[in-house]
């Protein structure tokens, strides 16, 4: 397996996915911020994992059981042994989301395509309009949550009375308090706007490059460690956004291309934090 330039055993470019898509111990996940994308044309090999339907617990806000998380992964014939390849819209906010949802179960072999569905279509690579392959169903097992990843409210009150590091990696204008979600989409889910007092604002956005891939570990670390001040064998960090996707994505650079142990993705984000009672909330509007 080779990873791209910056050294990521987690971290494949379009090429490896290319050589390796037919593998039988690999499976391709495409999950997209747009539902409906995936019917518009996917890699050939690839199945959907959706992240409402398919992640989410439908009655609790939630991710799905344990037991759910095994039956889904057996039903898109993922074993235990296989090498999930997970790709998307969006520079792979979604790809990430559903990766650390693996992750969070258990799964060992995790991979991400640097760039995603936009570095596959520059590379005038194949998109199809095929049905959803059919796979062979898996055999899966899945373990108990991983709590080491996953940050609670309860936490991050104690963890932000205590001064430690968290990052807002929303924009600038959720952070300040001028929005309640991204330009262009409807500015709703929480009932007030800013950010969490001593949270360092550090949009996700600044980890890729033009074409959806990652930036080089250099200038990452340029970022994260020299910018923002985040030292890898400090105190825990605490990522959010809005409902944990872009979490996800600085989770994953900061865990897997930065070599961070100590990160957790807080996924109930601004959409919990923004409408809980008496919390601290700072805005610079």
């Amino acid at each position: 397996m080779s990873p791209t330039s910056i050294e990521s055993e987690l971290l494949v470019s379009t090429d490896w996915v290319d050589e390796h898509r037919n593998d039988d111990n690999v499976r391709i996940v495409e999950s997209d911020e747009d539902l409906l994308l995936y019917q518009q044309g996917h890699i050939r090999e690839a199945v959907k994992i959706d992240w409402q339907t398919d992640l989410q617990d439908q009655t609790i806000r939630d991710y799905l059981s344990k037991d759910r998380f095994a039956e889904l992964c057996a039903s898109k014939g993922i074993s235990n042994d296989t090498t999930v390849v997970f790709y998307g819209d969006k520079n792979n906010w979604w790809a990430c989301y559903a990766l650390w949802v693996f992750k969070l179960y258990g799964h060992e072999k995790c991979l991400i395509m640097d760039g995603g569905r936009r570095r596959w279509e520059l590379d005038g690579r194949e998109f199809v309009r095929e049905p959803e392959p059919d796979y062979p169903r898996g055999t899966y097992a899945a373990k108990d949550p991983d709590l080491s990843i996953r940050a609670f409210r309860d936490e991050v009150l104690q963890h932000q009375a205590a001064g430690k590091s968290m990052i807002d990696v929303r924009s600038p204008g959720e952070y300040t308090g001028e929005l309640l979600h991204m330009e262009d989409y409807p500015q709703e889910g929480a009932l007030r706007a800013g950010h969490i007092p001593g949270a360092a604002s550090v949009p996700w956005s600044r980890a890729v490059n033009d074409d959806g891939t990652f930036k080089s570990e250099a200038e990452l670390e340029q970022i994260y460690l020299n910018e923002a001040g985040l030292k890898r064998d400090g105190d825990t960090i605490i990522a959010y956004c809005r409902i944990g996707e872009r979490s996800s994505h600085t989770w994953f650079v900061l865990k897997y291309l930065l070599g961070f142990d100590n990160v957790k993705n807080y996924d109930g984000s601004w959409t919990e934090w923004g409408n809980l009672v008496g919390v601290p909330i700072e805005k610079n509007v």
